[in-house]
């Protein structure tokens, strides 16, 4: 497939197969997709795989807080096994993590790398048959998920990966034409 192609094709994967996708290919196309412009070469990011039982980490932390979000006390169980559930129906999670620099120029120019980063991994997971969406949901920023993943102080956040082979794939969504969106000036 040319990459034009693949670029088109890709899509967001929100419901997968129940069979596991290796770690070993995970980590092949994660040994690829660090091969991106980083000024400096500061190479800010690090990753937690989470698969099998190890999702449960996540799964339990979601449990517990949308437990405590629901304010019906019959709902609370329920609304927290909701989200368990949803979360465990997901082979594979990664989570990309940044070290954030103390320089805001360095941290932007690092943000934007590694966000090509999962970008790259999205592409190489397609061609592979794998489908993932990033996800950025509120759960990354509480210090219950942080600590369950040891994630420290100074480190964002930058993705949580769903992984899987596809179950289905959405269908394309319009694009905006380039040439409504440029401006030249000469």
């Amino acid at each position: 497939m040319g990459l034009a192609q693949l670029i088109k094709e890709r899509r967001s994967v929100h419901r997968f197969e129940q069979r596991p996708v290796p770690v070993e290919l995970v980590m092949e196309l994660l040994d690829t997709a660090v091969w991106v412009p980083n000024h400096k070469m500061t190479e800010p990011w690090r990753f937690i795989l989470l698969h099998g039982d190890g999702r449960k980490k996540i799964a339990e932390v979601s449990r517990a807080l949308n437990e405590k979000r629901e304010r019906d006390p019959e709902k609370r169980k329920e609304a927290g096994q909701k989200f368990y559930d949803k979360l465990m129906s997901v082979p594979m999670f990664l989570v990309v993590v940044m070290k954030e620099n103390p320089h805001v120029v360095v941290r932007e120019e690092d943000y934007a790398s590694t966000s090509c980063l999962i970008h790259n991994f999205s592409l190489l997971a397609w061609e592979r048959g794998v489908g993932m969406v990033w996800e950025s949901y509120p759960l990354m920023h509480d210090p219950a998920f942080r600590e369950a993943l040891g994630i420290g102080p100074g480190e964002k956040v930058v993705g949580s990966l769903h992984i899987g082979y596809p179950a289905s794939i959405p269908s394309a969504q319009e694009r905006t034409p380039a040439d409504r969106l440029l401006t030249i000036i000469e």
